[in-house]
């Protein structure tokens, strides 16, 4: 749920994030795009839509990922595309929070998912996995692949099981069938190391998620260190970057861990980061279908090469030599080593005994002076009969390569930064929306999406509704509420309007809420002001989203399918509430949280409609 503000960028401001991402020779030209099929639950920094919230429901254009995809393959038509789930709609597994129980049903529900990419969004999808980090289930995965060649889905390949080596690698080799449908297999945050089963198998090995750090230039050398390390020490021909770009609100779970950082729509602001650069060393000189060369990476002075070739004559060499402060993960954690500067000599053989200059791209993160030099083309470098030497310095990135393609490319600057809009409003009047979602709403429990209310006499035929109607089978701890943020993390003081529709009779209730100090993985234990109304006509106001700390209750008059305004005043240390525009609660005390997001959400996972939303802070 990382892309999620990406969407609602104006452009041209758009396109130009898209360009540094995804474009070949101009930024970050990424070899693989990673989507989670949404399953209405929350994956860790909000909730994606399924393309089946209900057992009889297919809907192929809910969600940003399907845009995501066709953008990606717009700009480079040869990205691979892997699709993995990390949450489930309750339906696939009859009650039981586990996807296994009816393993046909979980294929058919992926497979739809890969021929609908294909039915109408013209995408080939290339990869497909099993459960994110949770257990994998080898009855399951080898019906998938009888399911997939079932529908003429040959070409899709399956990785396994993004989580650790073990048990996938042993359970491989034990059961000559397993080994024969999966192709990859996938680990997450390896720490650059394998296992000696992972080999055994002789099967592809990837690190299938990693990065995950902050992304200023101690995130860019970490970056730099895995993406070497992982195949000099592991083994691993394939590096993932959870993620893509931070285009989700800084304060959810894991703020800025993205490649760049897209998380300003409402300004157009956006901003480069190193690790965009540190990509291109290796993506701009390099594509799928090159090999790596098996030659010990490890550098006398500390540091490592690659070197990888397409077996027509080019050749590309990637040299770091980052230290370990500079270079720190999110995890696992790590050993301590030491780099120096250093000289080092390479020899070419065989066909690349002919070289005679190669071309040279270089990075210095600067973390003493604080300025870096990023992606600059140097001189090329004179082969003399097939060696050349180097001068190595710390926290250092060199590609050296046959190829004359490289260029960092640059778009105008973009507008500087601006905090979220003060006064915000969004009726959700609109016939044909670009996307299923309003924009920057970000979802944490539920999936909240544009309606259109056929039978309405005309004040409230669009409207945004909670459509979740049962808990998921989940990834994370989703609350037992539903709730979507929205605004600034640092509002203090606020005024909060909605018009909001109960549909569920008798226990039905919805809330709107200021300070909202939480969301992704942690939502469950979210504090704020949150003001509810009840189908049984009673409201009450709590400090929390899970409705325990009572600050104030009584009678509303509110019913269930009928319309109804809410409005929630804070101030200082003071909050009000008024229905329907007259005074219902007020001068009740609020110690904390002391600011936070605005708010939308029902009391359980149930229908409900909001609208004419309106928050001025």
């Amino acid at each position: 749920a990382t892309s999620r503000l990406l969407v609602n960028y104006q452009e041209p401001y758009r396109s130009q994030i898209l360009d540094y991402l995804f474009k070949p020779n101009f930024g970050a030209s990424l070899h693989i795009l990673k989507v989670e099929i949404g399953g209405d639950g929350q994956s860790t920094d909000g909730t994606e839509p399924s393309h089946m919230h209900y057992e009889n429901d297919e809907n192929y254009f809910r969600g940003y990922e399907w845009w995501l995809m066709k953008e990606a393959k717009k700009r480079n038509p040869q990205i691979k595309l892997i699709g993995l789930p990390w949450t489930f709609p309750a339906w696939i597994g009859k009650g039981e929070n586990w996807p296994y129980d009816y393993p046909d049903v979980t294929a058919y529900y992926i497979v739809s998912w890969i021929l609908g990419a294909k039915q109408y969004h013209d995408l080939n999808i290339d990869y497909i996995g099993i459960w994110n980090e949770r257990a994998f289930n080898s009855k399951y995965i080898k019906l998938l692949r009888y399911t997939l060649d079932k529908h003429g889905l040959q070409q899709v390949r399956i990785i396994a099981s993004d989580r650790l080596w073990e048990p996938i690698s042993f359970v491989l080799l034990l059961d000559s069938e397993l080994h024969g449908v999966i192709d990859v297999i996938g680990a997450h945050y390896p720490g650059t190391k394998t296992v000696q089963n992972a080999l055994l198998t002789k099967k592809k090995l990837w690190s299938s998620e990693d990065y995950s750090t902050f992304n200023d230039e101690v995130g860019a050398g970490c970056w730099a260190r895995i993406l070497n390390q992982n195949y000099v020490n592991g083994n691993m021909t394939s590096t993932i970057a959870w993620n893509l770009v931070a285009s989700y609100y800084e304060e959810l779970p894991f703020g800025r861990c993205g490649l760049m950082t897209a998380q300003e729509p409402w300004s157009g602001h956006y901003k480069v980061e190193a690790p965009i650069w540190i990509t291109a060393h290796t993506t701009q000189f390099t594509q799928p279908g090159w090999s790596y060369l098996q030659v010990d990476g490890h550098l006398e002075g500390g540091g490592s090469f690659v070197a990888l070739t397409d077996g027509l004559g080019n050749l590309t060499i990637i040299i770091e030599t980052m230290t370990h402060n500079h270079s720190q993960c999110i995890r696992p954690p790590l050993p301590h080593f030491s780099v120096t500067p250093q000289r080092a000599t390479f020899y070419l053989k065989g066909s690349f005994y002919m070289v005679e200059t190669l071309q040279v791209w270089h990075s210095r993160l600067g973390f003493e002076s604080g300025n870096s030099s990023l992606f600059q083309q140097l001189h090329p470098l004179k082969v003399w009969k097939g060696s050349f030497s180097l001068d190595l310095n710390v926290d250092e990135v060199y590609t050296l390569t046959t190829l004359k393609t490289g260029q960092k490319c640059g778009c105008p600057e973009p507008p500087p930064p601006q905090p979220f809009p003060s006064n915000y409003k969004d009726d959700f009047n609109i016939r044909n929306p670009p996307f299923s979602e309003a924009p920057n709403f970000a979802d944490q429990t539920g999936v909240f999406e544009y309606f259109i209310n056929a039978s309405d006499p005309g004040d409230h035929v669009f409207t945004l509704r909670q459509v979740v109607v049962h808990r998921p089978i989940t990834w994370a701890s989703d609350a037992d509420q539903t709730i979507s943020v929205i605004g600034n993390f640092q509002w203090v003081n606020m005024t909060v309007t909605c018009d909001i529709y109960i549909e569920k009779q008798r226990d039905g209730g919805v809330f709107i809420a200021g300070r909202v100090d939480n969301g992704g993985i942690y939502v469950r234990r979210t504090q704020g002001v949150f003001f509810w109304v009840f189908a049984d006509g009673t409201y009450r106001v709590t400090g929390d989203l899970a409705g325990e700390e009572i600050l104030m209750k009584g009678l509303s008059g509110v019913r269930d399918n009928a319309w109804h305004t809410l409005t929630l005043n804070i101030q200082g240390t003071s909050a009000s509430g008024l229905l329907n525009g007259y005074p219902l609660w007020e001068n009740v005390t609020i110690s904390k949280p002391s600011n936070g997001w605005a708010a939308i959400g029902t009391r359980s996972f149930e229908f409900a409609q909001f609208d004419n939303f309106h928050v001025e802070a």
